[in-house]
């Protein structure tokens, strides 16, 4: 019995063992998450100026400090590459997919207010500071999942521009997010949830182009009108 006893610890020690390293690792993976999540909620705050601002400078001093927090961001997937174990980015990824989700959709949104262009993958990989790193990466899914939400949001900034007074963001906006869906549809999409956040698109599109429609029959989409018009919200 007592033998029986001794194969039985030697058999389920090591899995405790085991056991442990693994919580142990997700309990640093939390630290760090917590960091970057910090950082992220002030991004969130910062990008909220272009929903309530036409000013240039102030709009151009959000993406500054923008800019400044995705600092910290690129410490935290630092900090993160050196604790997951080679191989096992897949065990743990679960702890930070949303989040990178979402600065996936940040980046992908200070690009378009600097540039009017789309991020591309690599691009928002050395924004968030995973390019070329060791044990993490970033997912196809994740980058594509934050594409799709920059078109949520840009139908409300595209809204609010007009509360605002700036009548050719809009039309700036509109083509950009026609091509962003052109683009999707490309894509035989098999995940379910990008498939399902896909499907939210076209409603985007929808109200990008309803907003469009109603300052072109007011006859608002014309160049020198919307200047005129944001001169005239500046003052």
């Amino acid at each position: 019995m007592a033998y029986c006893n001794k194969v039985i610890t030697d058999i389920f020690s090591p899995f405790q063992e085991h056991i442990n390293a693994e919580q142990d690792v997700r309990d640093e993976i939390r630290t760090i998450m917590k960091d970057i999540e910090r950082s992220l909620r002030e991004i969130v705050i910062s990008l909220q100026v272009i929903h309530s601002e036409i000013d240039c400078e102030k709009i151009h001093n959000s993406i500054l400090k923008s800019r400044e927090l995705f600092e910290e961001i690129r410490k935290g997937y630092d900090a993160l590459d050196k604790i997951i174990p080679a191989g096992q980015y897949y065990r743990y990824n679960d702890h930070w997919r949303y989040t990178t989700q979402r600065l996936c959709f940040l980046a992908s949104l200070i690009v378009f207010i600097e540039k009017g262009t789309l991020i591309d993958r690599t691009t928002t990989e050395q924004i968030l500071g995973v390019h070329k790193k060791d044990n993490i990466h970033l997912d196809l899914e994740d980058y594509l999942m934050g594409l799709l939400n920059l078109a949520s949001e840009l139908s409300r900034f595209a809204i609010n521009s007009v509360i605002l007074g700036d009548y050719s963001r809009p039309l700036q906006i509109s083509k950009f997010v026609a091509e962003l869906n052109a683009g999707f549809r490309l894509l035989n999409l098999k995940n379910d949830s990008l498939r399902k956040r896909f499907d939210v698109l076209k409603y985007d599109v929808k109200k990008i182009e309803e907003v469009v429609y109603d300052l072109s029959i007011r006859g608002l989409t014309g160049a020198g009108q919307s200047q005129e018009a944001v001169t005239k919200t500046a003052e």
